[in-house]
């Protein structure tokens, strides 16, 4: 039997500042900025509660700017551990109502409805559902967006943010992009923008209007394909690479272009933490690392790097990603996403060539094994792991990976 795709886009609402309120009662209703302290040399936003983006800070932001627009927020380094033990809890309860989820990242992922409803109703109930559980769990709001193609419940799941739910029901896709207004359209950026108005395209309708002939000639084939598949509901437009081979990867969608290196390092920091977290909760190694880059343009390249010794803990994982980084990436050119993965997953238990020089990694893998195994057991356990730290950057890092709580 054939059944209609299903989809639901699940965001975790302003997730890090929201972990933090939930844990710190009296952060609640206060505008709370993820990311560093006043005073933390090149720092940048990670997560900005929804009373701080009232002030208009965003995530990518320069800290310094967020402590002028909104002086008086609560101001955190982050607790990356326990926001990667908060993600892992509420992606299991996603598992529950769907044999495919698809974790893009720490704070959203899609599930794939297609053939549940006999098991557990309509999806808007299922959305319901989820919700409720998500909230009575983890104390935590999630916003929802329910369409037959990826690319529109991914939208439309932050239509009505925070605790929102947008159902667009098959056959209104197209609609539901049209009547938006550009800006709100995933993936078209503010350069992207202004490269449309200088061409006399004003909103959704008026890239419908062009053929994809035209729309490719004046802005490539990654940009000009994407842009007439977006507005026509987004059939061709997929996400999470994982799903098409044996692999475990996490990415980030920015809200702004970024291409400053400090960002772009802390980015890869957050991946690598949450990435090697799955590892650890999946019991997986593997020794193919991936990355994946996209530009502003649209254009996205992917790399990878294998060893004999599989990754054996964050900073490693670090390590390779911007080592694979450095080699790729344009410099300068304004970056949209940026994704690592791990491919070629094997179960743990596997022996493994003994490395020859060592460098203190295993020492490393058994104490953050030791750690996630200690918290695991113990949620409650506040466990911090120093870091020696050999540059002022990393010293005003404000992720620092040390699996702290």
């Amino acid at each position: 039997m054939k059944f209609e795709k299903v989809f639901l886009h699940v965001d975790l609402d302003a997730f890090f500042a929201s972990v933090e309120q939930h844990d710190h009662p009296e952060y609640k209703g206060k505008p709370v900025i993820v990311g560093g302290i006043p005073g933390d040399r090149r720092a940048v936003v990670s997560t900005a509660s929804y009373e701080a983006r009232k002030y208009g800070v965003h995530s990518a932001l320069p800290l310094a700017k967020a402590v002028e627009l909104c002086p008086n927020a609560i101001f955190l380094r982050g607790n990356h551990k326990r926001y990667a033990e908060v993600s892992h809890k509420i992606m299991s309860i996603f598992k529950e109502f769907s044999p495919s989820v698809i974790q893009m990242s720490i704070d959203e992922a899609f599930i794939d409805l297609t053939g549940t409803e006999k098991l557990f109703g309509p999806p808007l109930e299922i959305a319901k559902k989820i919700k409720a559980k998500v909230k009575e769990q983890t104390g935590l709001t999630v916003s929802v967006g329910i369409a037959s193609t990826m690319y529109v419940a991914k939208i439309a799941s932050g239509y009505k943010k925070p605790d929102g739910i947008t159902f667009i029901k098959k056959g209104e896709e197209e609609k539901f992009i049209l009547s938006l207004p550009i800006e709100k359209i995933w993936g078209i950026g503010k350069k992207t923008r202004e490269r449309l108005k200088n061409a006399g395209i004003f909103s959704p309708a008026d890239i419908h209007g062009k053929s994809i002939s035209l729309l490719t000639t004046v802005f490539g084939n990654g940009m000009g394909s994407f842009l007439y598949n977006a507005v026509r509901g987004g059939k061709e437009i997929t996400f999470g690479e994982e799903a098409k081979s044996h692999s475990i990867s996490v990415e980030r969608t920015f809200e702004f272009d970024v291409a400053n290196e400090y960002a772009i390092e802390t980015a890869f920091m957050e991946l690598s933490a949450q990435l090697i977290w799955r590892m650890h909760t999946e019991n997986v190694k593997a020794k193919t690392v991936n990355i994946r880059i996209r530009y502003e343009d649209f254009y996205t390249i992917t790399a990878q790097e294998s060893s004999e010794i599989p990754v054996s803990n964050a900073d490693d994982l670090l390590e390779r990603c911007l080592r694979i980084f450095n080699r790729k990436y344009e410099k300068g050119k304004g970056i949209r996403l940026l994704g690592i993965g791990l491919s070629g997953i094997e179960t743990s238990e596997k022996p493994t060539q003994a490395e020859l020089f060592d460098f203190g990694n295993s020492k490393k893998a058994k104490l953050e094994k030791t750690l996630f195994e200690m918290e695991r057991k113990n949620p409650s356990l506040k466990v911090r792991k120093a870091r020696l730290l050999s540059t002022e950057a990393e010293q005003n890092n404000l992720f620092r990976r040390d699996l702290n709580d």
